[in-house]
């Protein structure tokens, strides 16, 4: 089913991954080269018992099927988004593109259409992680503000006019990159290659979803948008503080 990957210890201690699926000659291989590798791995072969775990484990990262028994995939990922924004990829057989971004939809980070190389899954897990664990490494610790749009750096936090707003790590990290750069145009390609890292291989369609999130919660009218503009062949920008004032 994957390529054969070297065991090495991962630099940050005992990363606990709930892996939900109920394949056991898939989550028996997955689950003891990852814990090769210095993962934690808690498995479920239930749907309803994976939301448990999720609940009482608090993973840092979860590998999710959409084919389970008691809930399914989909169930599962939109119920673990009503009270956790940790990352989720979606394993999946359905190679129906329509499939893959309703688990976006949902609230999914990253997906993978099976069989996959155990190469990529470590890729796209430790991708996930580092995009969640970035900031805390002290590089940024700034204030941006653009009309009544605000980023905490320091405290990881959003507001909207006064008014906490609750984002998923890589809506965050997106809005934060966007206003870092307002008024200049940030193209798809380094959108991806910072958010997302170099390693992404999915579908680019993901950056239209996760925009789209982003302009329902920043954006007085989402379908018209004046913070997130759209800069068609190109990329996105976001709006100078002399825009909106305007």
């Amino acid at each position: 089913m994957w390529m054969n990957y070297p065991s090495r210890t991962i630099h940050a201690p005992m990363t606990t991954v709930l892996l939900i699926d109920d394949d056991a000659k898939l989550t028996e291989p997955i689950s003891y080269e990852l814990e090769q590798l210095g993962f934690h791995v808690v498995i479920a072969s239930d749907g309803r018992i994976g939301l448990g775990l999720a609940m009482v484990e608090k993973p840092d990262a979860i590998l999710l099927d959409i084919m389970l028994p008691g809930i399914d995939g989909w169930q599962v990922c939109q119920e673990i988004r009503r009270f956790s924004q940790v990352p989720i990829i979606m394993l999946t057989a359905l190679g129906n593109q329509v499939d893959r971004v309703r688990g976006l939809e949902l609230g999914a980070d990253d997906y993978l259409t099976k069989p996959f190389s155990f190469q990529e899954l470590v890729a796209r897990l430790r991708a996930m992680l580092r995009r969640v664990h970035w900031d805390r490494n002290g590089e940024v610790d700034t204030e941006f503000r653009i009309g009544d749009v605000r980023i905490d750096n320091a405290a990881h936090r959003v507001y909207k006019g006064g008014a906490e707003l609750v984002l998923r790590q890589k809506e965050y990290d997106l809005l934060l990159l966007l206003m870092q750069n307002n008024g200049k145009v940030v193209s798809r390609e380094t959108l991806f290659n910072e958010i997302w890292g170099t390693d992404w291989l999915g579908d680019t369609r993901t950056l239209d979803v996760h925009v789209r999130w982003l302009r329902q919660k920043v954006e007085l009218d989402a379908s018209k948008p004046i913070y997130i503009q759209t800069v068609r062949g190109t990329g996105y920008r976001f709006a100078t503080n002399e825009e909106v004032q305007t």
